[in-house]
Parts: structure tokens; C-alpha cells; sequence
């Protein structure tokens, strides 16, 4: 394929016709437009023409060349006749040169700051991040402290509807999960303890994992998993639509009205719950103890019982308040920072779910070395 080429020749008048001959095409070597600005000599050229008569085709490359060379006739003063140029190529000419050139664009650019600059610019987003849970945070405290008071715009009736939702509602999904756990619990433990003929210690071990440990945390998890996100896409959802902003025009603060009734829900009913889930996770026990093992029923609830002191399930209780607290005030943050766009609904209920998860199983270890210190 050949290449670009150009060639100045002077015109009647005395000015300098620059003449494009071949394909001027990206994947075609051309000229450079330096050859040009060193012959445009503001004392010797007064006006520049073109001739593209013998173009044999053109893309964006010929259109940046002649801006270029146009913006050098530009600074210096010479006159640019395009006549000679084909239409489309004046018209792309024309759209480029509508646009102003920013100030500033082609300089060497802002310089980066400083390790130390960057180091402080990180240390303060951090700290924009820690402050947005704190303070909302120490909204939650002091709108409990005006419902404690009697002075909270509390809504009763929205208060029973979210019981029923964290409540009944979840009733299902919770009774299948402590069965499999139960369940899946019994079977591990049956399969090593055969070994041993040790097969009435099942019992133990379905017991206090479920008391202790996997009632509260699963029974937290499905919850963060099912309630918290629907908290956060309802609260993402009132941000959307500005409902929140419409609630403090008329004097109602969004905490009282919207986060404290669903969070005090789900701390009422998730004690229940756990219970619930300790329940079907023995009776997960039983079903496994009476299919594959040669105990009775009686024998297990009596082994079971033997082994889960009430100490045991008052800490099982515990574990289900603080986790119940931690879901929906993530959940409720969450949903009270959504942006203001359809999607940051979704993002929203996706960071609740994830942000409960995690403050599940952190509070958990927590718990577990706070026992192991005081002996419980």
C-alpha cells in the first residue's frame, strides 16, 4: 500500500498551497505535521490553501493532521483557506473546533502530592467511615433514651407489624435450618463416635452446639440474610422517593418513625427465635439418634438434658440479643445511606446482609473468648 504524502508549492498570490496526495489512513505511514510548521513563517506566508484533488482516501488521521496544522496558522496569524479540502473532512474540522480546547489540558498536568499528603487524605477517609456508624450510632441511643422517657414519636401499630414479620413470619425458614443443623451435627458426630461405641454422647454434642453456638449464630445469619436486607431496601427505597426527607419536613425524626421500631422488633423476637432453632436442632438430634444409632428417645432427651445446663442457654439467649441488635442496626444504616438512584436500593441491601455476617461472626469470637477468660 502507499503512503501519504504532501508537498508545499506556492500560489498566485504569494501564500503557500499545501497538497495531500495518496491515503491518508491510520495503518498508512504519512508526514508528520512538523514538516508544515516549519515552512508557515508568519514573515514570508500570509495564507495557507489545500489541494486534495489527489486524496486517495482519508480517515481521523489527515482530520488530526490539519487541526494541527490549522491551530499553528491559528497562533501565528495566517489565513487557512479549506476549500480545497473534501466536505466531510471540513465538517469533522468544524465539530472538533466548536468544542474549546480546555485550559490547562496539554500542560504537564497536576503534579502528585506528597506520600505524606496521601497518607493524610487516606487517614481522613477513614475517618469519615468510622464516624458516619457512630453517629448514627448515638442517634439509635438517645431515640431509645426518648422512648424509655415517654417522649419518642413511637409507631405502636408499625412495631407489631415488623414483630410479625421478624416473628412468624421467619418461622419456616428457621425450622428448616435448625432441623439440617441438628441434624447434620447429629450425623457428623454419629459417624466418628461409633468408632468408639461412645454413641450416646451425640447427644451432648448436638446439645450444647446448638445451645450455645449454632441456634444463635444460624438463627442470626438467616435473619441478616432475610430481614435485614428487607429493612434496607425499605428504608433505600423511602430515601429514594424521599420519603425520609418528606418525614423530616413534617417534624418527625427518620430514627424514631423508621429505625427504632424494627430494630427493637427483631431484639424482641430474635431470643424467640433462637429457642426455636435449639428446639428442631435436638429434634434433628433424635431423628438421627433413632434411625442410625441403637438409643432411645428417652435416652437421648435425658443425655441431652444432662449435658445443657441453663447456664448454657442463657448464653445461647444472649448471643441471639446482641446479634439481633447488630442485623438490624446494620441493616438500617445501610438503608439510610442509599443513594439516590434505583440501583443503590440493591447495593444497599447487599452491603446489609454482608456487614451482619461479618458482625455476627466477629461478636461471636468475641463471645467465645469473653466465655473461655471467665470460664462459662
Amino acid at each position: 500500500m502507499s503512503s501519504a504524502q504532501l508537498s508545499l508549492a506556492r500560489g498566485p498570490d504569494g501564500g503557500l498551497v499545501l497538497q495531500l496526495t495518496g491515503p491518508w489512513l491510520l495503518r498508512t505511514p504519512r508526514p508528520s505535521a512538523e514538516q508544515v510548521e516549519a515552512e508557515l513563517d508568519p514573515a514570508r506566508v500570509r495564507t495557507l490553501a489545500f489541494d486534495a484533488r489527489e486524496l486517495a482516501g482519508w480517515d481521523t488521521a489527515l482530520v488530526a493532521f490539519l487541526a494541527r496544522v490549522l491551530r499553528t496558522c491559528a497562533e501565528r496569524g495566517i489565513a487557512a483557506e479549506r476549500s480545497g479540502l473534501p466536505e466531510g473532512v471540513r465538517r469533522l474540522l468544524a465539530l472538533a473546533e466548536a468544542v474549546p480546547e480546555r485550559s490547562g489540558a496539554r500542560g504537564a498536568g497536576t503534579p502528585l502530592p506528597s506520600w505524606l499528603a496521601r497518607l493524610g487524605g487516606a487517614t481522613l477517609r477513614g475517618l469519615e467511615g468510622v464516624a458516619a456508624p457512630v453517629s448514627f450510632l448515638g442517634e439509635v441511643t438517645l431515640a431509645l433514651g426518648r422512648l424509655l422517657t415517654l417522649r419518642a414519636r413511637f409507631p405502636v401499630r408499625d412495631f407489631w407489624l415488623y414483630v410479625q414479620e421478624c416473628g412468624v413470619q421467619a418461622l419456616p425458614i428457621v425450622t428448616l435450618i435448625g432441623f439440617l443443623i441438628g441434624l447434620i451435627l447429629a450425623f457428623m458426630g454419629a459417624v466418628q463416635l461409633l468408632r468408639f461405641g461412645a454413641t450416646i454422647y451425640v447427644a451432648d454434642l448436638v446439645a450444647l452446639a446448638m445451645v450455645r453456638e449454632m441456634g444463635a449464630v444460624m438463627t442470626a445469619v438467616v435473619m441478616a440474610g432475610r430481614t435485614g436486607a428487607a429493612f434496607a431496601a425499605q428504608l433505600g427505597t423511602m430515601k429514594v422517593t424521599e420519603e425520609i426527607d418528606a418525614l423530616r419536613t413534617l417534624g418527625l425524626p427518620p430514627v424514631e418513625y423508621l429505625v427504632l421500631p424494627r430494630t427493637l422488633a427483631l431484639v424482641a423476637m430474635m431470643p424467640l427465635l433462637c429457642l426455636y432453632a435449639d428446639f428442631w436442632g435436638i429434634v434433628g438430634g433424635v431423628f438421627v439418634s433413632a434411625t442410625m444409632l441403637d438409643l432411645t428417645i428417652t435416652q437421648y432427651l435425658n443425655e441431652t438434658f444432662a449435658a445443657a445446663t441453663l447456664s448454657d442457654v442463657v448464653l445461647g439467649v444472649v448471643k441471639s440479643v446482641v446479634f439481633g441488635a447488630l442485623v438490624a442496626l446494620a441493616a438500617c444504616f445501610q438503608g439510610m445511606r442509599t443513594g439516590d438512584t434505583a440501583s443503590a436500593v440493591g447495593d444497599s441491601a447487599t452491603r446489609a446482609v454482608v456487614n451482619g455476617i461479618v458482625l455476627i461472626i466477629v461478636v461471636d469470637g468475641i463471645f467465645a473468648v469473653l466465655t473461655n477468660v471467665l470460664g462459662i
